[in-house]
């Protein structure tokens, strides 16, 4: 590479929390022009780099330039202006606001006394038109699904006009026609030269939308290579040293016992069009039945319904007993487990040391609880049990949750559930963010639970991950269910089609 054609160049980034070396000595040059994708395990260093570009880390020690310029970002606002803006895996929206407000905010249109609204939503508007983004100017960024958050975050980089642009798992909960969209967008503003740095676990999609990848193993460079030069399997070496996740075929069926139960559930809002309409399902003791929709289409209006969070009517029943009067915390102690959507927002508590999050829905019962009394000593042990068995790195049973990277958090929740000893599982996106290693380890604790007897409801914008973990698939659009296939019989661009309504399965009516 000429040392002159990098629209970005870091060189010798040295980050330390402590005695830990996060980043260490890391060269990086981006062109314009291109994605350049940085792959890694959880924990890596991939997302300290990247706030590091961003302003939101200062590096101990090296040099950032862009476009030749040395530069220096004290704050985020300083990478803004200087062209950089990055997508993060985890959102940085306001609830209550809608999706142009969030859009514009701290750079809205207007005088410094009254800001102009109406061109505010326009521009807004005409961003998600251009890029493909079906999302409702006006809609409150609290009530939207994850899908739809991530694009208002995609769009506030846009409205800036960043001339780099970093994703940070764009597409951990997209379906691969929305991931296209996403990756033609991104595509287009390469050819006006712009330079996107793409961090992804999913090495397919590495393969298939960059032009350069650089790998980090233990804070260092340890590759760099092109598409055309590599494989996945090669990347998934430099990365972790394991081999790429399998499922076998299964030995034993599936049971005959029915743990979860629901019977014509609806979730509807007066006057307004069901989000999930007259849905029943079963889920067999060793069984994965497995859901898959685009984000928005009633999963999760299903998986609210079921943990008792929404008003809803028709029923649910646990190993036969009725528990739809029952509340969320109730239901738990009867032995759902829950993988959520959002690990930020519904599976931890950041703050909080992850022995105490290790307690989360199981705080009400033995070991934790004892008489009256919450037992630290108890809670401690689960913590260090769950980080010893799922290889949680970066933590203690005494460090905070948000010290931890976003991979580890999520392969602790995991842990921590279905160490809780549950009768039913309800999974949704249960290895969004963790690299190939992780993502094996956690379908083989799946398999493991599978084969001891667990139900599993396994919703996941994954289709690799529901093709390979499902003994039964349900495909959702537009709230209902329409279609029931066979993963051992579908591929991907069939269970696609039922997603999209492109296919009908035969015997079931077009979804209105």
């Amino acid at each position: 590479m000429v040392e002159q054609e990098a629209l970005v160049r870091l060189t010798g980034i040295v980050k330390r929390f402590g005695t830990f070396v996060a980043n260490d000595r890391i060269d990086l040059a981006v062109r314009p022009g291109t994605v350049h994708a940085v792959v890694g395990e959880n924990g890596a260093g991939k997302s300290t780099l990247m706030k590091i570009l961003a302003g939101e880390e200062q590096a101990d020690e090296g040099t950032i330039e862009i476009a030749g310029r040395s530069a220096r970002f004290r704050n985020p606002r300083d990478a803004q202006r200087a062209g950089i803006g990055i997508v993060h895996q985890h959102f940085l929206l306001a609830d209550a606001l809608r999706v142009w407000e969030n859009v514009v905010l701290a750079d809205e249109p207007g005088s410094r006394f009254r800001m102009d609204a109406r061109a505010a939503r326009a521009r807004v508007a005409e961003l998600a038109a251009e890029h493909g983004f079906p999302i409702d100017p006006d809609a409150v960024v609290g009530e939207l699904g994850v899908g739809a958050r991530q694009r208002v975050e995609i769009l506030k980089v846009l409205y800036r006009r960043a001339q780099v642009i970093i994703l940070d798992e764009p597409t951990a909960v997209l379906v691969p026609s929305e991931a296209q969209s996403l990756f033609a967008a991104m595509r287009a503003f390469t050819r006006v030269g712009v330079a996107v740095v793409f961090i992804s676990h999913k090495l397919d999609e590495v393969l298939d939308f960059a032009d350069e990848i650089t790998v980090i193993r233990a804070g260092a460079v340890v590759g760099h290579t092109t598409p055309a030069r590599t494989t996945s399997r090669e990347l998934a070496a430099l990365m972790v040293k394991v081999a790429m996740p399998s499922v076998a075929p299964r030995a034993v069926a599936p049971g005959t016992d029915v743990v979860l139960a629901a019977d014509h559930l609806t979730v509807a809002a007066p006057g307004e069009v069901p989000a999930l309409d007259d849905v029943s399902l079963r889920v067999h003791s060793g069984e994965v039945l497995g859901v898959a929709g685009v984000e928005g289409n009633g999963q999760s209006d299903l998986l609210m319904a079921l943990l008792g969070r929404v008003s809803s009517s028709g029923t649910v029943h646990m190993a036969g007993a009725d528990v739809t009067a029952l509340t969320t915390e109730q239901r738990r102690a009867r032995g759902m487990a829950y993988v959520p959507e959002d690990r930020h927002r519904d599976g931890l508590v950041l703050p909080l040391p992850l022995r105490d999050n290790a307690a989360l829905g199981q705080h009400s019962r033995p070991p934790v609880r004892r008489g009256p009394w919450f037992s630290r000593a108890a809670a401690t042990a689960l913590a260090a049990d769950v980080i010893a068995r799922f290889d949680v790195r970066g933590g203690t049973p005494a460090t905070p949750a948000a010290a931890l990277s976003g991979g580890n958090q999520q392969k602790f929740i995991v842990g921590r559930e279905l160490g809780s000893d549950p009768r039913v599982l309800i999974a949704a996106h249960p290895t969004r963010g963790v690299d190939v290693g992780a993502q094996s380890a956690v379908w083989a604790e799946l398999v493991r639970a599978r084969d001891a007897g667990l139900g599993t409801l396994l919703v996941s914008a994954d289709l690799d991950e529901l093709l390979a973990l499902s003994d039964r698939l349900l495909v959702f659009y537009r709230g209902r269910v329409v279609a029931e296939l066979d993963p051992r019989t579908v591929d991907a661009t069939e269970l696609g089609e039922h997603m999209t309504g492109a296919r009908q399965a035969p015997g079931r009516g077009r979804a209105a």
